[in-house]
């Protein structure tokens, strides 16, 4: 959509219309929504005064670029964002030119946009990067490392600081609290007085309304110290849903040609006035009712991430060295019930993955049993920190990997496919997966007592039905859950144990099922006694094919000259499309009655 020749009139009618086919299609099909909504006035202002079809459009997450999608040739494709096979929730070049990169994960933009600015300047061109950052990406260190080059360079990039007072669950740390402290700190009440002071002195009448307008003002100047700083101009803040003083500011910005941040007050879920403000649980959505808000009903089945929650409740409240530790993903995670349960001892550190792990490895060498709790996809931002600070001293630190396999609509970005491959490759570390509700307590008490790094991978929403009792977890013990008449063995771990079961019951012949549980150390003892039973196996896991599961048992059986023919039945080396999760499986052939098929 052409912006450049619209009144302001017009572009407000444009703004409108965006908000009403945002609420009309995710109310419908869901997506994410207060983020997007809030960003819709900074998203057209963008587009009236950058070009999009030169300048790179740098979208941080990116789970605010629903506008930027409308605006770009998208407006019927709508319909299916997030869908299998349709339009991503996120920035995706393939789909579109006007996406200049890749983006789920936060605190990219920045340094996306110095690398190209420094491309931009090398190659002579008249483009310019504009990026949009949340305040809650701003809490991440990779931002100021980016900050810091760019301050040195002083190479043109426009950044619009997006200022909503909210991530996705409060803001958390102390560059989300640093504008409140200067205001409270004693050099500016300092200075405050003395100008008050003069003020009452030399101007006794008005006196009152020449101070607050004087407290106005320095609170207008104080925020961008901490940018000017770092040699970034600073601009705001500015109303970030006024169209006008938006599209006047980035005017401005523009054409200072050199770093600068334009800083946006916005307020989350614009226009929908139920989800307007700080309501963590609109930051995305299922399907819902436009006219009460009221969500489409889920299933009443626990979510493995309730039943890790309470069981871990269980635990801290037992053992007084229990303390944990989530990275912006409180409710996600369910840590948010421990950390109002037991506030001293669990911690949100915000979008700051790698600090988060060292943090925790500090805790474990000082005698407490950390828990981290983090989704599959965010682990590898802290991939250096597992190494160096946790599995070199063998420090009994405990992560509880949430989102393990296929996460359904967020898609590529957000997949937790690789957790298994880039772990199990690191000396010292455990890696477990419970099957079902009562293995997972099970497998959180053996992680308990554990002395080493131990990894308990679980995943999203509730786990497949598995009929076979449980067992207690002991260190690299399997559970063979049934013998088989055939020479096939079925090998499940994790959420994978229910496919195999599945499939177990779709097929005509008795095969055998078990339970691996520990992808590392293997159950070696029982696999080389159920090698001289069982000749085909076939291993089921949500997991990446290339280090896997599958691979570690192969690497066991050519060191111990099995005589085994193994098929697994993992993802294989390609990033994984969003959708449904029935229908990515589907896709993948990984659905049990494609699965049966494969196996006969």
């Amino acid at each position: 959509m052409e912006l450049e020749d619209k009144s302001l009139e017009e572009l407000e009618e444009v703004c409108s219309d965006i908000r009403e086919r945002i609420i009309d299609v995710v109310s419908r099909k869901g997506g994410h929504f207060s983020s997007t909504l809030g960003a819709v006035e900074l998203t057209v202002a963008m587009h009236k005064v950058f070009d999009v079809k030169k300048d790179p459009f740098i979208y941080d997450v990116s789970h605010q670029c629903y506008a930027h999608k409308l605006l770009n040739g998208r407006w019927e494709e709508f319909e299916t964002i997030r869908q299998y096979k349709g339009l991503s929730g996120f920035t995706k070049p393939k789909e579109n030119d006007a996406d200049y990169f890749v983006a789920g994960h936060s605190s990219t933009s920045i340094s996306l946009a110095v690398g190209a600015a420094k491309s931009i300047k090398l190659k002579n061109e008249d483009r310019m990067p504009v990026v949009m950052i949340g305040d809650g990406s701003m809490t991440a260190g990779m931002v100021y490392e980016a900050l810091n080059e760019l301050g040195d360079l002083k190479l043109p990039v426009v950044i619009i600081l997006n200022d909503n007072e909210m991530s996705i669950a409060k803001p958390i740390g102390a560059i989300s609290k640093y504008l409140s402290k200067l205001l409270a700190g004693k050099y500016y009440q300092n200075f405050k007085g003395k100008v008050d002071s003069f003020i009452r002195k030399n101007m006794p009448e008005g006196t009152t309304y020449i101070a607050k307008r004087m407290e106005e003002a320095m609170k207008l100047i104080t925020p961008g110290i901490i940018f000017e700083e770092m040699g970034i101009d600073y601009i705001g803040p500015i109303d970030g849903h006024n169209l006008e003083e938006v599209i006047e500011t980035l005017e401005i910005a523009k054409n200072m040609n050199k770093p600068v941040i334009v800083h946006a007050r916005t307020v989350k879920g614009k226009g929908y006035k139920i989800a307007e403000g700080q309501h963590e649980h609109w930051h995305g959505v299922g399907p819902f009712n436009v006219e009460d808000g009221e969500f489409t009903k889920k299933s009443s089945a626990k979510s493995a991430t309730a039943v890790f929650a309470d069981a871990l409740i269980d635990l801290a409240s037992k053992n007084e060295n229990v303390v944990g530790v989530t990275a912006a993903m409180p409710s996600g995670t369910g840590i948010d019930k421990l950390i109002e349960k037991f506030p001293e001892r669990f911690w949100d550190v915000a979008i700051a993955e790698q600090h988060a792990v060292t943090s925790m490895a500090a805790m474990a060498k000082e005698g407490f049993k950390p828990f981290i709790t983090i989704y599959s996809t965010f682990l590898q931002r802290g991939f250096d920190q597992i190494i160096h600070d946790v599995s070199l001293m063998n420090l009994p630190v405990v992560f509880a990997i949430d989102r393990a396999g296929i996460v359904g609509n967020d898609g590529e970005t957000h997949q937790g496919a690789f957790d298994i491959s880039f772990l199990r490759f690191i000396p010292n570390m455990i890696l477990c997966a419970p099957r079902d509700n009562e293995t997972l307590n099970y497998s959180l008490e053996f992680a308990y007592k554990a002395t080493s790094p131990c990894a308990i991978r679980y995943p999203r929403g509730a786990f497949g039905k598995v009929d076979f009792p449980s067992s207690k977890f002991e260190l690299g013990k399997a559970q063979l859950l049934k013998e088989g008449t055939s020479n096939k063995l079925f090998i499940g771990y994790g959420a994978g144990v229910s496919r195999a079961c599945q499939t177990e019951e779709l097929h005509d012949e008795n095969i055998a099922i078990l339970d691996l549980r520990f992808v590392k150390p293997l159950d070696e003892d029982l696999l080389k006694e159920l090698a001289l039973k069982y000749e085909k196996w076939y291993v089921f896991s949500d997991s990446q094919k290339q280090g896997g599961v599958g691979s570690a048992i192969l690497e066991f059986a050519n060191r111990e000259k099995l005589c085994i023919n193994l098929i697994s039945f993992e993802y294989e080396d390609d990033f994984i499309q969003h959708g449904d999760t029935k229908l990515v499986e589907e896709g993948l052939g990984l659905h049990p009655k494609q699965l049966v098929e494969k196996v006969k």
